[in-house]
């Protein structure tokens, strides 16, 4: 063997010397005197409230002393059955020396005690939802060292009840409720309402009370050493990581559960010392409004906690200026400083002790759409960003708070059952139980909502007048969702608390019946039920929302297109900005009542030409339907989806419609529940529909085609520019896609020639079957254009109904057997890499295809990025999801150049 050369036996050394004294693990990081050993950008391990503690102190702005210890130890916690990391408890002590000198006192001791508060602090902010304890180190010695320190006894006592109230409900979980009631009964019996109207006698009776409550509820006295104290708390921020709460804003925002808390320990400063103290939170403009002003609330004499949990109601932050003026005008200072810095609308929590202003934390505030969509354009015009940093500021998500009305925010409300929220907004209105019914009252002023275990497509009339529509089944891709939000209509699906009775006309929840004709209001974005009517707002678009609509086609490569399939569906596309219709249903255009009995009379028909005489009193409606759509869109592309589902959807269910539909058709029910029973299929979605029936009933695609070309060309003739693509839907295998495009390109020129004008049409088929995208290159050689259908696309991939699969996937995902529903967002692992087969085949044999999406897939932030990444044209979605799909496809392009995307500021 050669022997190892100087540079082998130097590097196997230094391998051995790094193997044999690894480097230490840090912990905990210091912040005080105006230093700090972390800075801003250190949110992933000091989480948010951390990193904002250590810039604010390296800026200089006032800052109590403390650290941080990272949301590493953390995690490191949990691997260790939460137990400390070796040595992050050395760490903490060494630490909390420094703030003993930095505070001038010291932890524990009985004549000049330090006090401080345990915090937690992730990296993405999630207010409310995990713990904090203020007061900590605080027993019967340190508290007489406080009232000797302070020479205020009230103050001390105050102090030590807070931390008992703290410190039981946080740490060891006694009903908070248990205390507050303590507290009610001392202020009762004095004959006081507010908590500064009691003395320290009245506090110091409330001290002994609570530790009773403790010893009772615990089993335990109240711990006196505070280093043992400060172990626990850490201990139980930590663990509220995982608390109900925290775990569902995470699922709620898309937070991943794998980051951990950070625990900030900060020396206490005391708001509640007198008419001199007080404190406060605030933004440094309007959350709500996004307008340029201090916005702010302040307590006198009072801790944080009493602002953030509205013990007491705090006064304007105008009452500081009066009472306090010159700090006013320094805490003024530090905000526009602070947003300078940070070229951003911040939150900020701030105390004053006796005389003295302290800032206790910062970090990027929380917003409404509209605050948010201000803010940017401002802070553009105000030359602090740029437009591409204004446009990822804003979740593509948030712009639904805009185009939907809602619920006012300032009303109570009384909220029954909750399910999936399929379509945002809010609506009020009595509760129905059919579609017809929803059609009679709606026709006499009523305002409905319908409610039913399901919607099928024979519903559409009564879910077109409905305000909004609530389902017991069904998923966030049901018929229900996918044609509520095409609509604009909130609909609430998947509730499964609610027990419907459709025939005897109500429906339960526990002990509560909602009766036909009560009012219900639902909230689309939250998908919960309401008893009664909600007041709703519905805020007009701001100026700002046009300028970041401009902004976003600036950036973007993905077309934005609609789903559309009527004249009032593509004028609110067009409104919104959309591209063209990627999706017009025809299917959706036979269920008014002249029209549905005509083709009726077609599926009952038993020779071709009877099809082709019930066909032809189809026609007009279907050529009317397509001259408003083309209207709306003119000189944009406008994809139309030839029939599509199986005809039994189309007959009528029940005895009572098909004795109906007997008399009005003059044919025998015996007939009518034979061909019902022949067209029956186990799973229709595998059955005889799409392009099947094309084949089978070459006469029903035809008499489509013939409306649509006639449409067009009749438009043409009046100077109207129009780009029909007609779309075959369910293509297995190209042969199937021959024999429809033939059938299309021959009844298409045999119009345009009767017509004597030129029409620039495509002929294309949706992808939706896994053999099609296989095999696109032979498909592709046929078609103009692939549209991705990857709601079904995604059930042939999974083998599963998405209907049905409402019953099992919540458990899966709860159970993280896979992360997210695939229907909501696109399973790019699986469904996506069918779809890059897909592209790849595609584009080799035909350079010139166009390539979209057309499921609902194309109204989700997270495939729209998807659908960017691998190339598509444009995606297709509900038209009041446009707006939302163009800022996602903004957002695609900007991230694939380096821009990183800034979490909700909802």
């Amino acid at each position: 063997m050669a022997s190892k050369s100087k540079n082998q036996k130097k590097a196997v050394k230094v391998a051995s010397n790094t193997k044999k004294a690894p480097l230490k693990k840090k912990y905990v990081y210091y912040f005080g005197d105006g230093k700090a050993e972390g800075t801003g950008q250190m949110k992933d391990l000091l989480g948010g409230k951390g990193a904002g503690l250590a810039e604010m102190t390296n800026l200089g702005i006032p800052v109590p002393s403390g650290f941080t210890i990272t949301t590493e130890a953390c995690r490191e916690y949990f691997k260790l059955g939460k137990n400390f990391p070796k040595g992050m408890w050395d760490e903490v002590l060494n630490n909390l020396k420094k703030v003993e000198r930095s505070m001038g006192c010291k932890f524990g001791d009985s004549k000049n005690p330090l006090l401080v508060s345990v915090r937690s602090g992730a990296k993405f902010s999630m207010p409310g939802m995990m713990d904090t304890v203020l007061n900590l180190g605080l027993n019967d010695n340190t508290l007489q060292g406080l009232i000797d320190k302070t020479k205020n006894e009230r103050f001390a006592y105050d102090t030590y009840r807070r931390f008992i109230t703290m410190f039981g409900s946080i740490v060891t979980d006694i009903d908070r409720k248990k205390f507050e009631d303590l507290l009610d009964e001392v202020k009762k019996k004095k004959g006081v309402n507010l908590d500064t109207e009691l003395d320290a006698k009245d506090f110091k009776l409330l001290v002994k009370k609570y530790k009773e409550l403790y010893k009772k509820e615990t089993g335990h006295d109240f711990p006196r050493d505070p280093y043992e104290q400060l172990k626990m708390a850490i201990k139980a921020v930590f663990d509220s990581w995982y608390g109900d709460r925290a775990v569902t804003y995470r699922r709620l925002h898309g937070i991943p559960d794998d980051l951990g808390t950070a625990c900030n320990i900060v020396a206490m400063v005391f708001g509640n010392m007198g008419e001199n103290s007080g404190t406060g939170v605030g933004f440094t403009r309007d959350p709500s409004t996004g307008e340029k002003r201090f916005f702010a609330e302040f307590l006198p004499n009072a801790q944080g906690e009493d602002v953030v949990a509205g013990i007491r109601t705090p006064l304007k932050i105008e009452e500081l200026k009066k009472r306090m003026p010159k700090i006013y005008s320094q805490l003024e200072k530090i905000c526009n400083k602070l947003e300078r810095h940070y070229k951003d609308m911040l939150d900020i929590e701030f105390t004053i002790q006796e005389g003295k202003l302290y800032m206790l934390q910062t970090r990027v505030g929380k917003r409404t759409a509209r605050a948010a969509i201000k803010i940017a354009v401002d802070m553009v015009k105000e030359k602090l960003i740029d437009k591409k940093t204004a446009l990822l500021r804003i979740e593509p998500e948030q712009l639904n708070q805009l185009l939907h009305p809602t619920i006012d925010p300032k009303a109570k409300v009384k909220v029954i059952a909750k399910g999936l929220p399929a379509s945002p907004g809010a609506a009020v209105g009595k509760v129905v139980f059919s579609a017809q019914d929803a059609e009679e009252w709606a026709a006499k002023g009523q305002k409905v909502i319908l409610v039913r275990n399901e919607t099928s497509p024979e519903d559409i009339g009564g879910m077109a007048v409905a305000q909004g529509i609530l389902t017991a089944r069904g998923g966030m891709t049901s018929h229900a969702a996918v044609v509520g939000r095409g609509m604009g209509k909130c609909c609430v699906v998947g509730c499964g608390a609610i027990n419907i009775h459709e025939e005897d006309k109500y429906f339960t929840v526990g002990d509560i019946t909602v009766r036909q004709g009560d009012s219900i209001t639902l909230n689309g974005t939250t998908g919960e039920v309401i008893l009664g009517e909600a007041p709703l707002v519905m805020p007009a678009l701001p100026e700002e929302f046009y300028t970041i609509m401009q902004w976003a086609e600036e950036f973007s490569k993905l077309q934005v297109r609609a789903n559309a399939d009527t004249p009032k569906d593509a004028r609110v596309a067009r409104d919104f900005g959309a591209a063209g219709i990627g999706l017009c249903r025809t299917e959706h255009m036979f269920f008014d009542q002249e029209r549905i009995k005509a083709f009726r009379e077609m599926i009952l028909s038993d020779s071709v030409e009877q099809r082709r005489k019930a066909l032809e009193k189809i026609k007009p409606y279907q050529k009317e339907d397509f001259i408003g759509i083309f209207k709306e869109m003119k000189g944009l592309p406008v994809t139309i989806r030839l029939l599509d589902p199986p005809l039994h959807e189309f007959l009528p269910k029940t005895d009572e419609e098909i004795e109906i539909l007997s008399k009005e058709m003059e044919v025998s029910v015996k007939k009518i529940k034979s061909k019902i029973k022949a067209l029956e299929e186990f799973n229709p979605m595998l059955g005889h529909r799409g392009c099947r029936l094309g084949i089978t009933y070459p006469e029903v695609y035809e008499m489509q085609v013939r409306a649509i070309m006639e449409a067009a060309c009749e438009l043409a003739k009046k100077k109207i520019k129009v780009i029909p693509e007609i779309m075959i839907p369910l293509v297995a295998h190209v042969n199937e896609l021959k024999i429809m495009k033939d059938l299309t390109v021959k009844t298409a020129e045999d119009i345009t020639k009767q017509y004597k004008v030129k029409i620039d049409y495509k002929v294309g088929t949706m992808i939706e079957l896994a053999r099609a995208a296989i095999t696109a290159d032979q498909i592709a050689q046929e078609a103009e254009f692939f549209s991705f259908g990857t709601n079904d696309l995604t059930q042939s991939v999974y083998g599963l109904s998405r209907d049905d699969a409402g019953k099992f996937l919540p458990f899966y995902i709860d159970h993280k057997i896979i992360e997210e529903d695939p229907f909501i967002s696109i399973d790019t692992e699986g469904v996506g890499q069918i779809m890059e087969i897909a592209v790849k085949k595609g584009r080799k044999v035909n350079k010139n295809l166009k390539l979209g999406i057309c499921g609902e897939h194309g109204g989700d932030p997270k495939s729209i990025e998807f659908c960017h990444k691998i190339g598509l044209d444009y995606v297709s979605c509900s038209p009041y999801r446009v707006p939302i799909a163009k800022l996602a496809a903004a957002h695609a392009k900007l991230k694939e150049k380096g821009g990183e995307l800034i979490r909700a500021t909802v």
